[in-house]
């Protein structure tokens, strides 16, 4: 695929996910729907055409066959499901979250969300049928055309009143999908065209319409109990995979954790997920969704399931030994109990806990000196991450280096060709590496709009939006050490539900 092809073809897919994400339900966006699922894999193929992993694929034609006919019945069939039964699609991009599927080809493995993207394909397709159905008998009297929506269909069945829309979650669209158009234009002056072009179509393209399909599903109490549920089992069921890893000290995949482990004194386990940080902040957001609940809850039976799934969740997340996911649950936590109980008095107990934390490591030991070598030994080479990164935007202070570009512009122009290298490690330092100023300030805007969406209205806070917002602030949390948040399909899942149950009529929220 030639150069211009593929920058077209990228800025074609993020203006179309952008356009799903701004437009309410009806024909056109269906159409942008379709046009950006089906452009990210032509794409990464394009891109991908001469590389082992395709080559492998082309010289299987039958088995190339025998994969799409399946991934396409799959597809069809999820899209007659969501059809039928419109809460099983949130329901399913749920389930689907945490699974990644590990496909080899030409000696390399990458680790996919192919359930997900399979889920997000069906629900588009259902979307789209439900949009271009010829039969208009049972549409409403404004027509199910441009902007209308079908009764049968999980979002509303109209635009909400002015008056009982809350402001704030008007912007957050907006500036979404001025995120990701920037992304994609960012690509195009990327030393590593490839890999912007991959980040686009595998997270900031799919993404998108994970975010349009949630945005206007009915975000009412019974189904957002029935999600609690689905990821309690869920995160029980990776805690007791966690615990025969930890128990028989053997893990199933990424050898770099598993040498990692024959070197250290304690054991790190990551269940199904690829990396124990990863598997980490899933049940920090669990145990913080959960604990939303508790906390709010009534019954003495749920009290005891949810005491009884938050200690399953913790005694699961100690042999990660994340410190980031420690740390993103005691956000989540403190959010939560300022929400239940008192700002004033949470803010007053979190600012004693700092000024006695400092006091503790200037009493420790002589605080004048330094040792930040001992700093970077200590945070896993992360300390030169943020320092390079930190380099590489004074350089490129502006519009950076370019979407994707961190790993090449830091070997190139901070550390040596050898040095192992992905993301900086901390979301922001990434995105003023690859985007400059201009990318910082979509980024912050996002950031302060998502905040400010969520928190409006919440003097009596409901438990499910206590839980979007607390949960939303671990992840927030979490990505400053470990980054991937426009990577992470979680960060969208909340922006989406946090903005439904925000502009949802005061009569109706959960």
């Amino acid at each position: 695929m030639s150069d211009l092809l593929a920058a077209a073809g990228v800025l074609v897919a993020a203006g179309a996910s952008a356009t799903a994400i701004l437009l309410p339900p009806g024909r056109v966006r269906s159409a942008a729907m379709l046009a950006a699922i089906l452009l990210s894999p032509l794409l990464i193929a394009g891109d991908q055409w001469h590389s082992q992993q395709i080559a492998d694929l082309r010289d299987h034609p039958t088995r190339t066959a025998a994969l799409g006919v399946v991934a396409v019945a799959a597809v069809a069939a999820l899209a007659v499901a969501f059809r039928r039964w419109p809460i099983a699609l949130p329901l399913g991009i749920v389930f689907a979250l945490p699974f990644r599927v590990p496909l080899e080809a030409g000696g390399d493995t990458a680790n996919l969300l192919v359930p997900l993207y399979l889920v997000i394909a069906g629900g588009v397709l259902s979307v789209a049928a439900r949009d271009w159905s010829v039969d208009r008998a049972n549409a409403p009297a404004g027509g199910a055309g441009e902007g209308g929506s079908r009764t049968d269909s999980p979002a509303r069945s109209a635009p909400l009143p002015r008056d009982r829309t809350r402001r704030p979650s008007a912007w957050l669209p907006r500036i979404l999908a001025a995120v990701v158009v920037l992304y994609a234009l960012q690509t195009l002056y990327s030393p590593d065209f490839s890999k912007s072009l991959q980040n686009v179509c595998f997270f900031f393209v799919p993404f998108s319409l994970v975010y349009a399909l949630l945005r206007d599903v009915a975000w009412d109490r019974k189904l957002l109990a029935v999600v609690l549920w689905v990821v309690a089992v869920e995160a029980v069921c990776f805690v007791l995979i966690g615990s025969v890893e930890y128990a028989t000290r053997s893990l199933f995949w990424n050898d770099q954790v598993i040498r990692s482990n024959d070197f250290h004194t304690y054991f790190r386990v990551n269940s199904v997920f690829w990396d124990p940080n990863i598997y980490g902040r899933y049940l920090a957001l669990a145990i913080v969704v959960a604990m939303a609940a508790l906390l709010w809850a009534r019954e003495r039976r749920s009290v005891w399931l949810l005491t009884g799934l938050v200690a399953i969740l913790w005694i699961g997340l100690v042999p990660t030994f994340s410190q980031s996911s420690f740390v993103a649950l005691l956000a989540g936590l403190t959010v939560l109990a300022a929400l239940r109980w008192s700002w004033r008095w949470t803010a007053a107990t979190v600012g004693a806990g700092a000024v006695a934390a400092v006091l503790l490591v200037a009493l420790a030991g002589d605080s004048t000196k330094i040792d930040f070598s001992r700093i970077n030994i200590d945070t896993g080479g992360r300390a030169n991450l943020v320092s390079g990164g930190a380099e590489l935007f004074g350089q490129r202070p502006a519009y950076g280096y370019g979407s994707g570009s961190f790993p090449v512009a830091y070997k190139e122009r901070i550390a040596s060709q050898d040095a192992p290298v992905s993301v900086s490690h901390t979301q922001p330092i990434t995105i003023a590496a690859e985007q400059g100023l201009v990318g910082l300030t979509a980024y912050a805007a996002l950031i302060v709009v998502a905040l400010w969406t969520m928190l409006t209205g919440m003097r009596n806070p409901t438990p499910g939006r206590a839980a979007a917002l607390a949960a939303f602030v671990a992840l927030l949390v979490h990505t400053m050490a470990y980054a991937g948040f426009f990577e992470d399909p979680i960060a969208w899942v909340l922006l989406a539900v946090g903005a439904s149950l925000a502009s949802a009529p005061i009569r109706d929220s959960p």
